[in-house]
């Protein structure tokens, strides 16, 4: 193997797993030992810059940090990394003295985001600040779309959403709220030299079954049920109610009928449990406030009397896969199964919906009727219109929503100024040494076997009881200092210089998780077999050293260093050293 070239900032990126995972590339270790060290105003500000809704995703984010983290793969327990985000937002102090202030002079650039959502909130983040002039459409009275129309209160707080959908509106926004937007063309002709849409995936998908019509009083589409729920449109449902789909928006919504009213609640769902789209923790909530979830059943039709819902019946079904690992769902042969019920709740998928961009105007659509988009640039084909969040590659997440826009927003800013939107700037990284002594880091690195913390909950009772009180209480100090603890710091890097290596093996005998070897060189595939603790992770690099005095090569397993530091404390010459890697993805107006 060649050495590794440690100059792309990507090799210690991708080492840092959870930040790698996040799509917002967040620096999660940073602001986690901010945390430990109390500097909550701090690590609210680092997520603020990266993810900008470090309250509401400490509460509802999807979390694809935590199955990345390494210190789950010690002891099968991620550390809390969503759970400590919302530590820093609960703990804070008033922040705002930190946030852009208003531009007084503007650039003379007119942007349009058209919905309120995080997408487009995030480019007005990002834009407003340079000096553009960005205009808010949404056709509610506030802005954060789904965040506010389709997520429970009791998952996450009114208090919260306005807090930090204030905090970009008061840089200067234009808020052009309660108005419907019918016509892109409309909006093209008011001049604005860019045009956002992330107006979300809106639109429920059906579950068209016989019976669907005559019992279309009792059949809800779940988002939209969500939407009359949080605006107190609807406040009570009856007493059996299923719940068809495996997703998030499924949890949210058997939760929610449990608290308005539903006794007897189940969620249905055609694939197995493991295979369920909604996190393991969604429906772990749901199973302990008493919701059945029942797998490997296809909804066939909606059994009902002159109007009147009886009950979904369904067919059986199990998974087979073909040759190429394919899941395919074939029925048992066992009789259909009639569940009763007097409310249906359809979750099973959003859609994207864009009647209101009229085909004219040079923005081409694929055989899905989504938009064709430079996957880079998120621009369209009409050059001055870019998309982000589920507007622009399908439903997802907030998250992902939020690093899509702040990729449109760079686009928009290149292109406003004439540049090529391709040339995008560079992420800013460095790497500093954690060395106060020779035995001494200034980073916490014991090597614990700490199990994660639980975090603390509403009683169950008290929960149902209400659609509005917050389930999870979150962390209070005590428990956010022990469970930030447990971070591996992976972001502090294990540096060795070939130079000073006397290959000694001290590193080899101290280190807990036996990843460094000293070797001959080799092919990759078979490399990989001779080291000290086979590396069978193929997803994560090594590290192969230059070669060295006797011919030999360092070879590092990054896949499962725990960054302890050890190596570099036993090292004699100081040819290991810890030095701390941090990158900061690029945001508009970066050179």
């Amino acid at each position: 193997m060649n050495p590794t070239d440690t100059r792309n900032p990507d090799y210690f990126h991708k080492v840092v797993d959870c930040q790698w995972a996040c799509p917002a590339h967040t620096p999660v270790p940073e602001y986690i030992r901010l945390i430990a060290a109390g500097r909550y105003d701090d690590a609210y500000m680092v997520n603020w810059k990266s993810n900008v809704f470090p309250g509401i995703l400490g509460r509802v984010c999807d979390r694809p940090c935590e199955p990345a983290c390494r210190r789950g793969r010690v002891e099968e327990q991620p550390v809390a990394i969503c759970r400590l985000k919302r530590v820093a937002a609960d703990h804070k102090s008033d922040i705002k003295s930190r946030l852009p202030a208003p531009v007084a002079q503007k650039n003379g650039k007119r942007i349009a985001c058209i919905g309120g959502g995080p997408a487009s909130l995030t480019v007005a983040r990002d834009l407003l600040p340079l000096g553009y002039d960005v205009a808010i459409y949404d056709g509610a009275d506030r802005a954060g779309g789904m965040i506010r129309s389709q997520i429970p209160k009791f998952r996450l707080p009114e208090a919260v959403i306005d807090e930090e959908v204030d905090y970009i509106l008061e840089m200067g926004a234009t808020r052009r709220f309660n108005t419907w937007v019918s016509s892109l063309k409309d909006i093209l002709a008011e001049g604005y030299d860019a045009v956002f849409v992330g107006t979300g995936a809106p639109r429920g998908r059906e579950a068209n079954l016989p019976g669907r019509k005559e019992a279309g009083a009792h059949i809800h589409i779940g988002i939209d049920w969500l939407s009359n729920v949080a605006f107190g449109h609807i406040e009570k449902i009856a007493s059996r109610v299923i719940v068809l789909g495996g997703g998030n928006t499924a949890m949210d919504c058997c939760r929610t009928a449990k608290r308005l009213g539903g006794s007897d609640v189940k969620v249905v769902v055609r694939s197995g449990y493991d295979e369920m789209k909604a996190s393991p923790w969604e429906r772990e909530d749901a199973q302990h406030e008493g919701v059945e979830i029942i797998n490997f059943m296809v909804p066939k039709e909606f059994r009902h009397d002159a109007g009147r819902l009886i009950g979904v019946v369904f067919e059986k079904v199990k998974a087979e896969y073909d040759a190429n690992g394919r899941r395919n769902l074939v029925p048992t042969g066992e009789p259909d199964q009639l569940l009763e019920c007097d409310a249906v709740l359809v979750a099973i998928g959003q859609e994207n919906a864009f009647p209101w961009i009229e085909r004219d105007l040079g923005i081409a659509f694929d055989k899905w009727d989504m938009p064709v988009l430079d996957q880079v640039t998120l621009q369209s084909t009409a050059p001055r219109v870019f998309f982000g969040g589920d507007a622009a590659l399908g439903p997802k997440n907030i998250i992902t929503a939020v690093a899509q826009a702040h990729d449109a927003a760079v686009s928009i800013d290149l292109f406003c100024q004439g540049r090529d939107v391709r040339q995008r700037p560079a992420p800013h990284t460095n790497l500093a040494s954690q060395k106060m002594g020779i035995h001494e880091w200034s980073y916490s690195n014991p090597v614990t076997l700490d199990l994660r913390h639980k975090v603390p909950t509403l009683d169950v009772a008290k929960a149902l009881k209400s659609p509005k009180s917050e389930f999870e209480l979150g962390f209070d100090l005590k428990l956010a200092y022990a469970e930030a603890e447990r971070c591996f710091n992976c972001d502090v890097q294990t540096v060795f210089s070939s130079k000073l290596c006397i290959e000694c093996d001290g590193c080899v005998d101290i280190c807990p998780v036996d990843c460094i070897t000293f070797t001959d060189n080799g092919e990759e595939t078979e490399l990989r077999t001779r080291l000290k603790a086979p590396a069978e992770n193929m997803g994560q690099a090594l590290f192969v050293s230059e070669t060295l005095q006797t011919g030999r090569v360092a070879v590092k397993d990054e896949d499962v260093c725990l960054h302890c530091g050890l190596c570099a404390e036993r090292c004699p010459t100081g040819a290991w050293d810890m030095q701390k890697f941090l990158l900061e993805m690029s945001h508009a107006g970066q050179s």
